[in-house]
């Protein structure tokens, strides 16, 4: 049977248009100088053409909006809308009307339809509208079934259905990068390119931490005591543009203080990322939960709570250090200064630091006297377990700038 001669026996008739914002109309403008042949015919046939700018008939941008002519492609965090119509084109009464549309991706198949329920009647020339919206979460071929089922006036009950196929794209790609420091800290780095054909205005990219972590922002810098973005009052992305967002996360004092907690593989937050694309057609995309796996301490972890930046030669200076027992057993500690060609050691070394319970962390201030001028390691700590005879040392564990005192 022929498809079109199957349509025309149908008595209602099925339309669908996508909703999306207009584009703006563009002409290719042809001109030639005056004493060429055409004359001055393309000028006043630009400036005749509705299209043009008046004054600007040059210009490839005019002043009328394009509406779409087809689904074209849509990107993964938009959301779809469309327009459903079905209009009774014949001259009877049709009754018992259902219109339903259904999304159909590669892993699932949606209903999208607002009402389930049954139009009682639909008389001549009139239709039933209806206005869908669902946010793309997919990537990949996506088919708009729209099926409309109805009953003539003489009780024959019709069913027909359309197919529309549109493509969901990845608008941006998306890369994370960690770094530890040196004390709790964890830094994030991602970086946003996009991967469409026309500009983005980023309107909001922020990192939504996990239940263990406070997160900073470090996109802004202060200026005459407000906050200016990085990336200036204009926050465009031109295709195939990369940029790189930076996040601090630090645990909160409630994990932090347990030591045993941020070990693994810890669960950071998630990246929300809102953008607008032509005439403020909106999109959102969320990552997945960003995953990390935290540096291993081993038993025993050391760390710099307060470290002078600058010490003069041949003076003391004091620091203070964080001991924490990473392990699940308590431990009986002894400490050992051992002293360098560059650094030495003030106190008593061999001296016991008490027992420490596991995920406790003790404060070990100390003193110390650089010999030698410039940038120089503190090294030379040695821990001892005395139940179980194990020894730690730490080399480099901080770095101090000696200078000559004038």
């Amino acid at each position: 049977m022929d498809v079109s001669q199957a349509k025309q026996e149908h008595l209602l008739a099925l339309k669908v248009m996508r909703l999306t914002k207009p584009t703006l109309f563009t002409n290719l403008p042809v001109t030639c100088e005056e004493r060429d042949l055409p004359g001055d015919l393309f000028a006043r046939l630009m400036r005749d053409d509705p299209s043009t700018i008046k004054g600007a008939e040059t210009l490839m941008l005019g002043e009328m909006l394009t509406l779409p002519q087809n689904f074209g492609n849509i990107f993964l965090g938009e959301t779809f809308s469309s327009y459903i119509s079905v209009h009774n084109d014949s001259s009877q009464v049709v009754k018992d009307i259902l219109v339903k549309a259904d999304l159909q991706t590669s892993s699932q198949r949606l209903n999208l339809s607002a009402s389930n329920s049954a139009v009682a009647e639909l008389k001549p020339e009139c239709c039933i509208d209806d206005v869908i919206h669902h946010e793309v979460k997919e990537i990949g071929t996506h088919i708009l079934v729209c099926a409309v089922s109805y009953t003539t006036q003489y009780g024959e009950k019709l069913y027909f259905r359309k197919f529309f196929k549109f493509q969901v794209l990845k608008p941006l790609d998306v890369k994370t990068k960690f770094y530890n420091a040196e004390t709790d800290e964890v830094f994030l780095e991602a970086q946003i390119q996009n991967i469409t054909t026309s500009p983005m205005f980023m309107e909001k990219v922020s990192l939504e931490p996990s239940m263990m972590y406070n997160v900073t922002e470090l996109n802004t810098v202060t200026l005459q005591d407000h906050g200016v973005s990085t990336f200036g009052k204009m926050s465009y992305l031109q295709p195939m543009d990369t940029r790189q967002y930076l996040y601090c996360l630090k645990p909160k004092p409630e994990y932090a203080e347990k030591a045993g907690v941020i070990k693994g593989v810890t669960v950071i937050g998630k990246l929300d990322i809102v953008w607008k694309t032509n005439l403020g057609e909106r999109g959102r995309l969320q990552t997945s939960q960003l995953q990390r796996m935290a540096p291993g301490y081993g038993d025993i972890r050391l760390s710099m709570e307060v470290i002078p930046d600058t010490v003069n030669l041949e003076e003391p200076f004091n620091i203070r250090c964080k001991i924490t027992n990473c392990s699940e057993r308590t431990m009986d500690l002894l400490v050992d200064m051992i002293n360098t060609s560059s650094v030495h050691w003030c106190g008593v070394s061999g001296r016991s630091l008490g027992k420490l319970s596991p995920g406790a962390s003790l404060s070990l201030p100390l003193t110390l006297l650089a010999s030698v001028q410039g940038l120089q390691s503190i090294s030379g700590l040695r821990l001892t377990d005395s139940f179980l005879k194990r020894t730690y040392e730490y080399d480099d564990v901080a770095q101090v700038c000696v200078v000559c005192p004038s």
